[in-house]
């Protein structure tokens, strides 16, 4: 009309966000900060939520969408869909750790987690004296899992007896958290990572 162009609305919408700490992962909170408040007006939708979710005190990558159906695949157990986590850690991650990882290990569930890929990136001596075996070393580590159980790396660092003291998602499926995109900010995805998201959702 009057020659202008006219631009339907997209079905759904899709959000990179890079989560900062100290927000949560909800559409709603009467405390805290959530995810969605970082969200300027103009590209709210009704409808939007994050696609899982990560601890308050966690960072890193997060989708947010008003797409149930994606969501529900990408979070399916059965779609094995990796989500990969960078972490330090307070102790000495070890080889036999890698193999426990690898196997399954309890954290209190009914089965044990599935099978998860531990990288060690680096190990050192904290400097700190402790009667402990293990509490004077700091590790840091890249850790991939394909489920999504409630504190689920943290505990299943706690079974193998250290502690997460930072941890930051860096991956979900065939995308990374892009270098570029400062922490409390979000993006559209391209089409093509999008086509690529649906692609691991829909195997």
């Amino acid at each position: 009309m009057n020659g202008q162009e006219i631009h339907a609305a997209p079905e759904y919408i899709y959000y990179l966000f890079n989560k900062p700490a100290g927000c949560v992962s909800a559409t709603e909170d009467s405390r805290d900060k959530t995810v969605l408040d970082y969200i300027e007006e103009k590209d709210r939708r009704k409808g939007l939520f994050p696609v899982g979710r990560l601890d308050k005190d966690t960072e890193g990558f997060l989708l947010i969408t008003d797409d149930g159906l994606l969501a529900h695949e990408l979070l399916s157990p059965k779609k094995h869909v990796d989500k990969t986590y960078y972490a330090k850690v307070s102790g000495k991650v070890t080889a036999e750790d890698v193999v426990k990882l690898a196997e399954g290990v309890d954290i209190g569930e009914k089965d044990l987690t599935r099978p998860a890929r531990l990288e060690i990136l680096s190990t050192w001596e904290s400097g700190t004296e402790s009667a402990e075996a293990g509490k004077n070393w700091e590790s840091e580590i890249r850790l991939t899992i394909h489920e999504g159980k409630f504190h689920q790396v943290k505990r299943m660092m706690e079974a193998l007896g250290k502690k997460v003291t930072y941890l930051k998602r860096l991956s979900m499926g065939p995308l990374a958290l892009p270098s570029d995109l400062p922490t409390g900010k979000y993006r559209s995805l391209t089409e093509k990572e999008l086509e690529l998201l649906k692609s691991a959702g829909n195997r």
